[in-house]
């Protein structure tokens, strides 16, 4: 009985490519390794920002928005509203796009959406110890997850105060290391 190659893979510059891949040495398949895909949301009720205090790691016990990886055939805003009920069993209205936000060092692209409450109801879902909703001057900002989570609120806060249109992208000079 014959059985079918095995994959073997090399790295090599496919025909018409300019980055090394691994490529099959039998059939030529070249296995792309792409960024992933985040998406989350600012997602605001009566003037207060929902926030989840993350049940996973990594950062598990800091604040965060609503937010995590795309999944396949999935459109970035069904993520986000399934993001959203994942983290705080909350439905979302999605208003616009906010910002789109690089983490190079990971590989990430990340889609934050502007949101509301589309009920007001609420509560930790099973990737969050907690939610609650703040008001600007509440929020747990020494215990904020990741540096783009600060970003998005500030973008947000610029947004509804009328003083600037999105989408954003990383401020200048912003990092995105964790103890910055």
């Amino acid at each position: 009985m014959s059985y079918p190659l095995q994959p073997s893979f090399e790295k090599s510059v496919p025909r018409g490519d300019t980055h090394q891949r691994s490529v099959c040495e039998h059939c030529g398949f070249v296995n792309y390794q792409n960024p992933k895909i985040v998406i989350g949301s600012v997602v605001r009720h009566e003037d207060r920002f929902l926030m989840c205090r993350r049940a996973i790691e990594p950062r598990r016990g800091f604040w965060t928005i609503p937010a995590g990886y795309l999944e396949m055939h999935e459109t970035p805003e069904d993520g986000a509203r399934r993001e959203a009920f994942e983290e705080a069993n909350a439905e979302l209205d999605l208003r616009s796009l906010l910002a789109v936000y690089t983490v190079a060092r990971l590989s990430q692209v990340q889609l934050i959406y502007r949101a509301r409450l589309a009920v007001g109801e609420f509560s930790a879902g099973e990737e969050s110890l907690e939610v609650a909703l703040y008001e600007w001057n509440e929020i747990p900002w020494e215990d904020i997850a990741f540096p783009t989570v600060g970003w998005a609120l500030e973008h947000d806060r610029m947004v509804e105060a009328g003083e600037a249109a999105g989408p954003f992208v990383n401020p200048p000079g912003g990092s995105t290391d964790l103890h910055l």
